[in-house]
Order: C-alpha cells, then sequence, then structure tokens
C-alpha cells in the first residue's frame, strides 16, 4: 500500500468513525482493520519520523472557524479557505459564475470567517477598481449614526430640525418638528412619497403626506438628510466623519460622493466585504469597537417598527412573515428573500449592489455590477435566484 493511501486510510478510520464502510464492523472488527493498516502502512514504506515508528496518524489541520481580519496597513493580504476544506460543491461553481456573467456582474465574493472562499471579477473589472454602492451605502450611515449616537452627539430620538434647522421641509413648523431622526432611519417621516422626484432634498419636495410612524415607504430624500445631521451634529465634513469611525480603523478605502441629490459611496468590492466582516462580529474589528452601543446594534439589525417588518435601520432583514418593497406601497407575506437564510441581513442598492451577511453561517457574500433585469432600487428577483446558486455550493 503507497504511503498517499495508507495516510488516507488511517485519516479516514480515525476522523469519520461512523462511515458507512465502517458501520458495517463491531469496534472490535474496526480497531482489527486499524491494526492492520498500521502494519500495511509500515511495511510499504520506510517512516520518516518518529511520528512515524509509532503508529500515530499525522495530524489532520483543522479548518479555522475563529473569525479572521484582513490587515489594515496590507490591504491586499487577505487569508483563504478552499471549497473542499469546507465540504462545499465545487462541481455548481461554474453554474454560479455562468449566472452572474449573465447578469452584468462585475465583482463577487464569498467570505467564510472572513476569509476569501470566492473571488471572481468579470470583463475589464479589476480588484481594486470601485463601484458604486448605491443604497446598499446606507447600512454605511446607519451605522455611522450609532455612532454618533455613542459619542453624544445627537439621539435618534432627536427631532431632525434640531440639526437642520426650521423650515428644512415644505410642511408647518409643528408637524416638521414631529419627525426624528429615527424616523429617517426607519423610512417612517409621512412625508409626501407621491412626489416627481422622490430623491430631491429640497424643502419644496418634502411635504406633509401621513404623521411620522404612520405608514412606510421607501422614500430616498429623507435618508440623504442624514448625511447631512451627521455632519451638522458632529461639526464635521460627512466623508472625514466616516473615514475616522469607520473606514480607516477597518481598512477601507472609498468615498462618498455627491450624484445629483444623491450620495453615494463608491469602494472596490472588498471595502464592501470588510464591511460585512464588521457587521456579523457586531460592530468589533479584531477587538478593536468601532460601535459599542450592542442597544442600537441590536435595532439596526432587527425590525425597526410594525410597518415593514423586513426593515430594520436602513438595513434589510430576512425571514419575516412579511415585507414591503421600494416604489410600492403593498405589503408581501412571506420573507423577503426565501431562498437565503432566515438570520440574514443585508444592504441592497439600485442595480443590484449587494451585501448579504449571514451571522449563522458566518458568511459575506458581495455583489457589484449592472442591473441583472429591471432597474429596481433595493431588493429584486436577483436575490432569490442567486441564493440558490449559493446554496447548490454550500449545503
Amino acid at each position: 500500500m503507497d504511503k498517499f493511501t495508507c495516510n488516507l486510510y488511517l485519516i479516514t478510520v480515525y476522523q469519520y468513525p461512523n462511515l458507512k464502510l465502517t458501520m458495517k464492523f463491531s469496534q472490535y472488527f474496526r480497531l482489527l482493520a486499524l491494526s492492520l493498516i498500521v502494519a500495511s502502512c509500515s511495511s510499504d514504506s520506510e517512516p520518516s519520523s518518529e511520528t512515524d515508528k509509532s503508529g500515530t496518524p499525522p495530524a489532520v489541520t483543522p479548518i479555522p472557524t475563529e473569525t479572521y481580519f484582513p490587515p489594515i496597513s496590507r490591504t491586499n493580504e487577505w487569508e483563504t479557505t478552499s471549497m473542499e476544506s469546507l465540504g462545499w460543491n465545487e462541481d455548481e461553481v461554474s453554474n454560479l459564475f455562468f449566472f452572474l456573467e449573465n447578469n452584468n456582474t462585475d465583482a463577487f465574493i464569498i467570505l467564510k470567517d472572513g476569509r476569501i472562499v470566492i473571488e471572481k471579477y468579470f470583463g475589464d473589472f479589476k480588484s481594486d477598481d470601485n463601484h458604486a454602492w448605491n443604497s446598499a451605502g446606507k447600512n454605511l450611515t446607519a451605522m455611522l449614526t450609532g455612532i454618533a449616537q455613542e459619542e453624544e452627539y445627537l439621539n435618534i430620538t432627536d427631532a431632525t430640525s434640531n440639526y437642520l434647522g426650521e423650515g428644512w421641509s415644505n410642511i408647518p413648523l409643528e408637524q416638521e418638528l414631529n419627525i426624528t431622526i429615527k424616523n429617517q432611519l426607519t423610512m417612517t417621516t409621512g412625508l409626501d412619497y407621491m412626489v416627481d422626484d422622490i430623491f430631491c432634498t429640497d424643502p419644496e419636495c418634502l411635504s406633509y403626506l401621513n404623521e411620522p410612524n404612520t405608514f412606510w415607504y421607501y422614500h430616498n430624500a429623507p435618508y440623504t438628510l442624514l448625511d447631512d445631521v451627521i455632519a451638522n451634529a458632529t461639526g464635521t465634513d460627512f466623508n472625514a466623519y466616516f473615514s475616522e469611525k469607520i473606514k480607516e480603523p477597518i481598512g477601507m478605502q472609498g468615498l462618498f460622493i455627491k450624484v445629483g441629490y444623491n450620495n453615494v459611496f463608491f469602494s472596490s468590492a472588498r471595502s464592501m466585504a470588510r464591511f460585512g466582516i464588521l457587521n456579523l462580529n457586531q460592530g468589533d474589528w479584531n477587538g478593536t469597537s468601532i460601535l459599542s452601543d450592542q442597544s442600537y446594534f441590536n435595532a439596526m439589525t432587527n425590525t425597526s417598527q410594525d410597518l415593514n417588518l423586513s426593515y430594520g435601520y436602513l438595513y434589510w432583514l430576512n425571514g419575516k412573515s412579511s415585507f414591503r418593497l421600494p416604489s410600492s406601497v403593498d405589503e408581501f407575506a412571506g420573507s423577503l428573500i426565501p431562498n437565503a437564510p432566515d438570520d440574514m441581513y443585508a444592504g441592497l442598492g439600485l442595480n443590484d449592489q449587494k451585501l448579504y451577511m449571514v451571522p449563522s453561517l458566518d458568511l459575506v457574500v458581495v455583489r457589484m455590477g449592472g442591473a441583472s433585469n429591471d432597474e429596481l432600487l433595493g431588493p429584486s428577483n436577483f436575490d432569490n435566484e442567486i441564493w440558490e446558486l449559493i446554496n447548490a455550493i454550500i449545503e
């Protein structure tokens, strides 16, 4: 018996005693079989170490399960884990890549325990190229709001007018004062969404429709104004505050850039993946606390109101009993993304920018690119389709 086969048999018998092959034998015969294999290994090849002479099988390197944090100063350095070591089905990867390539994807990454398992770029797009996060960047603003609250620059129960001044909207002051930062985080401001441009942040575009906390609608303008709330509360440029509190401490690169009324974050796919790791570690980066307030973190990544169960503080949530979608006033029964794990939460942006985070699997999935089909603001059919393909690999 050659040395490679001997070692393979030894590992199999020691590490997997319940395989169908060994279940045919009693414990006595299993031990006898093991002894024969050891003897065969000893007789067919010269031992190369004292460990071999003792008959003890070589140590099997365990799959690392502790979270890996890629270095901050060496941004191109990142540990990997093989699909084989995880027991994933590599035969299904080609189907995933075919789907991604045929649906305008530029970048795709899967991390397990912080390590790269799959990383693929399409066309001319490269690992250090920047791409718009679109509304997936709302996650960044939500966490930064929590940091500003932790540092006592603001409280999310404060009136938005405290930081934007009176007259930031086109509604009477008494009604304007009822709108809070939390309403901006949860899409429950009550401002009129039936306007020509839901992105317009000019006062004339922000009129009264409902009382705050009585209706949920994916109205982008009130969200965008959170950037001004944070900047005014901290007395700091929004990009500078974000860079100091999140970007630099976890080794991200990128920038918020004004595009029309919107403030859009651009970065590499790996930077998005870093933010995913930060989330799965509940605001901690390798022992450095980025967001310490666990009460805020839990509220951010769980149902924030009873009007849309699948929405936290600017985070999309899976596994709830119902959901609402952008550009619609309807409520739909069931989970937001049926094929995805129930505990997944996500950043979902226009043209299928995706940041999926799954705590139960310690999994981060990043997708950047063009629209797979229709140009939708957040969730799309792409979510369910891609998770069907991911499941075929990881299950």
